[in-house]
């Protein structure tokens, strides 16, 4: 996703709103009017020329065109006649800028009172469609030869609507331009009804995103909070890439329109995705809510630093019987910020300080890769048990340093591998272990993610550092990799090819292993980081001499799929269903402390996918892709 603002809803021309933008860290806008006193339709070629000058000096990228094409109701021949040569003049900026998004109408804008109810007369009435086709069409036809991507707003129509003339034109990357302020003012019998499920139907076919002032700023009785981080952790779910633009549509006469964007870019901040797009989300029938702990009454006390990913640990801590937050940890400002004012917690960005809280008796360590050791052993040598994120470290040698010290000083060391609460996973396991595929013969792994390198200079541009990172195999993939080691245990021998396709990194963005089982059965992994799509499209197969597995998430499929084949049979009903008893790593991590349960993840099995991670790179970067034994 792209964080960007409409330059007019500063108040300011795009000359003087820039520096403001600048200031805010923003890397893209969206352009509309008040650019050199014109809106962009009335731009000449030189004067496009000039504002991509602008923006490229300034190091900044359009997002999207934010034009009203079609924003009129049924035209006439000569209104028809003012849109074609509008749409000829974006067609022309968007060459000049590089940006072939553009938000855009359909011709369909019925009078005011006529479409504040149900779904809209174009949704149902193959007529008025037909009559509106037969209008828009020419304008669809001549705008996908030029290589644009139409965004479709319901702004004077319903979404329906919006979703119908999609459907109609059936044009690949052609979507929904969502204003999540009119969903929530015309749809709230169904958004209460499943929020899940209403919002998935909007991300699928959402291609841009307006966040407006109303709704998440200045509230009034009867308008309900919109939940922006829901929001947004579904978009990224389905897979969504492009930009969350602010049109913050200022009614507030006492701010200034400058201060309004601010505002609700800060709103927005708050909401956003803490790491890049993820997995798709399984369904468990334990929450929360449900979970009984006997020491609920004595909780946990944690404390998190790290908070890019950390904030969504914290978060979850912050619903989980039987953990307490206590203080949270980052060395940037904003993070810090953010997750203190949304789990009303102290934040600190000194490390020692909350070492030295009496009050915090476990730390989770969300940092980067290679300082993992760095901080725990601090933590573990100021007394705090220790939870750490994937991978344990970067080297076996960082990874023994901590287990010898956990061991001497009596301390709780663990691993967040949270794949293995996953019901696909645990079920899968389980069907193994039941001998489900007799002897197993071939499994296969692919994983295809996207990351820009946005992504990788963000924080000093640590990520794709051989030091504190690694590539593919290592950040993206260990979630397959300890899949794969928690099912069939660790192999015999393993070797791997590794190439830098489309990122200006140290290491990887594409990387292909296999790994060789004593009992014969081989695993070939593929990954990479270069797949066009912003999605989490994994596909785990596997097959013996009795039977066969397929577990599908993310790129085309709308959620995750598991299926099994025995006895000329497939099916989705695994052998033996399975649930972990815990809602994630922490809550499994405090019963281990209160309790003595054992833990989902130890030290020795997060050190094995250490293992794995360097004997493929051993063989990659050192042995000229040859085997290495385990």
């Amino acid at each position: 996703m792209k964080l960007s603002v409409f330059t007019d809803e500063t108040g300011l021309d795009l000359e003087k709103a820039i520096p403001l933008i600048r200031k805010w860290g923003l890397n893209y806008v969206d352009l509309r009017s008040r650019i050199f006193q014109r809106p962009i339709e009335k731009l000449t070629d030189e004067q496009l020329a000039d504002v991509k000058k602008l923006l490229d000096a300034n190091g900044l990228k359009a997002a999207c065109i934010q034009s009203s094409l079609g924003k009129v109701h049924l035209p006439d021949k000569e209104r028809l006649k003012e849109e074609n040569e509008k749409l000829d003049r974006i067609i022309a900026a968007s060459q000049i800028l590089e940006c072939n998004l553009v938000r855009s109408f359909f011709f369909w804008q019925p009078p005011d009172g006529q479409e504040k109810a149900g779904i809209g007369e174009l949704a149902v009435r193959p007529d008025v469609l037909a009559q509106v086709m037969e209008l828009f069409l020419p304008f669809a036809e001549k705008a996908q030869k030029a290589g644009l991507l139409f965004a479709f707003e319901n702004c004077g129509c319903t979404k329906e609507e919006c979703f119908r003339m999609i459907e109609a034109l059936d044009v690949p990357g052609w979507g929904f331009a969502w204003d999540p302020k009119n969903s929530w003012m015309h749809d709230k019998a169904e958004r209460e009804n499943d929020l899940d499920a209403y919002c998935r139907k909007i991300a699928e076919r959402t291609n841009c995103v307006h966040v407006k002032s109303t709704g998440s700023i200045w509230f009034s009785d009867n308008f309900d909070p919109i939940p922006y981080e829901k929001i947004f952790s579904v978009l990224e779910e389905a897979g969504f890439n492009g930009p969350v633009s602010l049109e913050t549509h200022n009614f507030n006469p006492d701010l200034a329109n400058a201060e309004a964007c601010e505002q609700v870019l800060e709103v927005v901040r708050k909401a956003w995705p803490s790491a890049a797009a993820g997995a798709q989300q399984e369904r468990c029938s334990l929450t929360p809510a449900a979970a009984v702990r006997d020491y609920a009454g004595n909780p946990v006390r944690f404390g998190v630093v790290g908070l890019g990913m950390g904030h969504n640990r914290a978060s979850e801590m912050a619903e989980i019987p039987g953990i307490r937050l206590v203080q949270v940890c980052d060395l940037r400002e904003d993070r810090r910020k953010r997750t203190s004012e949304a789990l009303h917690v102290p934040a600190t960005p000194d490390f020692s300080e909350m070492l030295g809280n009496p009050e915090i008796e476990a730390v989770m360590i969300m940092n980067e890769t290679g300082r993992h050791a760095e901080l725990a052993l601090q933590a573990l040598n100021a007394g705090k048990h220790v939870l750490l994120t994937k991978p344990m470290e970067m080297s076996l040698n960082s990874c023994d340093e901590m287990i010898a010290l956990a061991k001497e000083k009596n301390l709780l060391l663990a691993l967040d591998h949270c794949r293995r609460l996953r019901p696909s996973v645990q079920s899968l396991k389980a069907a193994h272990e039941a001998g489900f595929f007799g002897r197993p013969l071939s499994a296969s792994v692919t994983l295809k993610v996207n990351r820009t390198m946005d992504y990788f200079r963000e924080n000093g541009g640590w990520r794709g550092t051989r030091e504190l990172d690694g590539g593919v195999l290592c950040n993206q993939t260990i979630h397959h990799l300890d899949e794969l080691l928690f099912i069939f245990g660790m192999p015999e021998a393993v070797r791997c090819d590794t190439w830098t396709q489309t990122h200006e990194i140290e290491m990887e963005d594409l990387g292909l292993a296999v790994w060789k089982y004593a009992g014969g059965m081989i695993v070939n992994i593929c990954a990479t980081t270069s797949y066009p799509q912003a999605s989490w499209y994994y596909q785990m197969e596997i097959h013996g001499t009795k039977g066969a597995y397929i577990h599908r998430e993310g790129g085309a499929e709308k959620k995750p799929e598991s299926l099994y084949f025995q006895n000329n049979n497939w099916t989705k009903t695994a052998p033996d269903p399975r649930e972990c008893a815990w809602l994630n790593s922490m809550d499994n991590f405090a019963s281990a402390l209160r309790c003595g349960t054992p833990l989902l993840t130890t030290p020795q099995e997060g050190r094995n996918a250490v293992r794995m991670i360097n004997a493929m790179y051993e063989s990659a970067y050192e042995k000229n892709g040859g085997w290495m034994r385990i």
